[in-house]
């Protein structure tokens, strides 16, 4: 049912990270999470909880609001 909004947030949270120039490794790092996790995420195969989704969108340096802003896609 929510299967797309899952894959448009892993859209954007990859886009973002690739606006950080950041690979998923880094990425990963910074928010001390697995590779394997945060790949995950961005095709939306995992489904961060809410605490999750906040701690990235602080860790990137943006907004849930951000993140959850599909006008884009």
């Amino acid at each position: 049912m929510h299967e797309q909004f899952y894959k448009n947030l892993g859209a954007n949270i990859k886009k973002r990270r690739k606006e950080l120039k950041l690979t998923q490794q880094q990425l990963a790092d910074k928010l001390d999470m697995s590779l394997n996790f945060v790949g995950k995420i961005e095709v939306a195969f995992s489904k961060p909880s809410l605490d999750t989704l906040i701690y990235i969108a602080k860790t990137m340096e943006t907004t849930v609001s951000e993140l959850t802003n599909f006008d884009n896609n």
